[in-house]
């Protein structure tokens, strides 16, 4: 009996002139559709990151092969798995790893995957919260993971979180609040969301002008940490502004890809810039995120900042997460 499921599905196609066009459309696929891996999963729930958008959108740097599934997470439970570290009806959740890029994604109500990258879903998590996690939620904490690996503690001073509205923003926000850092929220709609940030936790709210255009190469010494999702002008000025031995975490490019700063800060101050990769973490870091997501996270500030869409709603969806107009996390309930 052939299982048929629905799932976004994005192509591209050249024309006579050589002009290629990208296409997303939510279609039924078979198991023939998907691509090799050890193990089935029944997707339960996805979500719409901003890598999510450029791809569904057609927007270059994100799809790496065609036709393909979008969706950078997936949540749901083993059907049938070859690999000895799963079972049938384990929960389990996949961020990254290739999804979305070069494997198919979690837009889809059935995967196949390779299963050394999959996470036990935390018991104290249920599915439809660690989707509301997802790859934002993993990546604000591998970017807590590397300010604290860094030796930084509350007690040395302030920590900028830029894009601080946004998916991975809200999340590290909420998380260093808990924490008991003092967390200063940097956005570019610092009147509409103040109120939202200041519920995750932000001591202040600062709106993102202040960093974004460009600046001096050394600044007032203002943070010990940074967590930035931003990239660009941001990232140069808050590297500019961070406090003697202080840290910039960068896992993100919403204001773009560019990094025109110097050396001073970092032969003067001693400051480290630290790289955050979420698609290619090891097993063992993924387990240690999850495992400090279960214990510092509050569940109802991520029930504040998650919205469910069904799963004909993504596109849509990321039109307005590549338009700046959606705060939190967007979880898609893929059989809704």
């Amino acid at each position: 009996m052939t299982t048929t499921f629905a799932a976004w599905w994005v192509d591209k196609q050249t024309d006579a002139t050589g002009t290629t066009t990208q296409t997303a459309s939510l279609r039924d696929l078979t198991d023939d559709d998907l691509m090799p891996g050890d193990t089935v999963i029944s997707v339960e729930y996805s979500s719409i990151n901003y890598k999510d958008g450029l791809a569904l959108l057609g927007r270059p740097g994100v799809v790496r092969t065609w036709p393909l599934i979008p969706g950078i997470d997936l949540v749901g439970t083993v059907e049938s798995s070859s690999s000895s570290r799963w079972s049938p009806g384990d929960r389990v959740v996949l961020n990254g790893a290739g999804l979305g890029e070069t494997r198919h994604g979690g837009l889809a109500q059935r995967a196949r995957v390779d299963g050394s990258s999959l996470v036990r879903v935390p018991p104290s998590i249920d599915v439809s919260r660690a989707a509301a996690i997802g790859t934002a939620g993993f990546t604000a904490m591998l970017s807590v993971l590397a300010v604290e690996r860094h030796g930084v503690a509350p007690a040395d001073g302030l920590v900028l979180v830029t894009g601080a509205a946004g998916g991975v923003g809200s999340v590290a926000v909420a998380l260093l609040s808990h924490l008991g850092f003092e967390v200063v929220a940097s956005t570019g709609r610092a009147d509409s969301q103040g109120s939202y940030l200041r519920t995750l936790g932000a001591a202040e709210v600062i709106d993102r002008l202040g960093l974004s255009e460009p600046g001096k190469p050394m600044q007032s010494q203002r943070y010990a940490a940074v967590v930035d999702a931003v990239g660009s002008t941001t990232l140069v000025n808050a590297i500019a502004q961070l406090a003697d031995g202080g840290i910039a975490t960068a896992c993100g490019l919403a204001q773009g890809p560019d990094f025109d700063g110097t050396v001073l800060p970092f032969i003067l101050r001693g400051v480290s810039l630290a790289g955050i990769n979420s698609v290619t973490a090891p097993r063992e870091r993924r387990e240690e995120a999850w495992q400090r997501l279960a214990s510092d996270l509050d569940p109802s500030l991520l029930d504040g900042m998650s919205e469910t869409i069904p799963l004909e709603g993504a596109l849509d969806r990321a039109t307005s997460i590549l338009a700046g107009n959606v705060r939190g996390r967007t979880v898609v309930d893929v059989h809704a």
